[in-house]
Formats: structure tokens, C-alpha cells, sequence
């Protein structure tokens, strides 16, 4: 299966995976799973660092491989659904990561209930 993570699913999972569902943690460790971490992720990380929002002492990149996850860009295609999202959540990261999801076919792990009222597809916390 590949999944999305969602920026906070990428942060608990290296540096605070206690805060994972215990069925999310099962499918980060599983091999048979690809966990890819969109470069909206990276954006958003940085920004809310800048502005004092987070803090983040490490390199998220790096981070990335580290976990073994896949570091996957966002572009022009991925765009192409946002004119038409409805405005359920006005996040612009996370409408970028929905808008993603929904046009690479991808599952979403997210914490954020607001993802459920969009045309993506949810992965189910058990």
C-alpha cells in the first residue's frame, strides 16, 4: 500500500511515534508499505519554523530517508484540483496534501478529521 503521510504523522513518526495509533505505527514499520512524504510537508515544516510556530532541530529531508520513507515532489498536476476543492478547511497545506492524495491515487494518514469531508481517500485509524 501506498500512503501520505500528513505533516504531523511525518513529525510524530521521527520524533515523537508514541503519539502515533498503534495501527498507524504497524503500518509505518511494515515493509510491505510505501510511507512518501510530500514536499508540501518540507514547505510547511520549514514556514511554521520561521515564524516561530514549530520548532524543528533537525533537517527534515534528511529525516526522511533516515525513516525510510520516500520524499515525493508536489507539481503542476497535483495543483490542478485545488480550483475546485471545496473550502471545508482552509489550511493551504493541508488542501495541497488532499489535492495530492487525490490526484496520485493515494491513501492519506492523517489525525485531522477535516480530511474526511473532501473526495480523498482517509486511511482509517483502527
Amino acid at each position: 500500500m501506498k500512503v501520505l503521510l500528513d505533516t504531523h504523522i511525518f513529525l510524530w513518526a521521527v520524533s515523537e511515534p508514541e503519539k502515533l495509533p498503534v495501527s498507524y505505527r504497524s503500518i509505518l514499520d511494515s515493509l510491505a508499505n510505501e510511507c512518501l512524504v510530500s514536499s508540501v510537508s518540507i514547505s510547511e515544516i520549514m514556514i511554521k519554523c520561521s515564524i516561530g510556530k514549530l520548532d524543528c532541530p533537525f533537517n527534515p529531508v534528511e529525516e526522511v530517508k533516515e525513516a525510510g520513507f520516500e520524499l515525493i515532489p508536489f507539481n503542476g498536476e497535483d495543483a490542478l484540483p485545488l480550483k475546485d476543492l471545496p473550502f471545508h478547511h482552509r489550511d493551504p497545506f493541508d488542501r495541497m496534501l488532499i489535492a495530492q492524495s487525490m490526484t496520485r491515487g493515494l491513501q492519506i494518514m492523517t489525525c485531522n478529521a477535516k480530511f474526511s469531508a473532501y473526495n480523498c481517500s482517509v486511511l482509517e485509524i483502527s
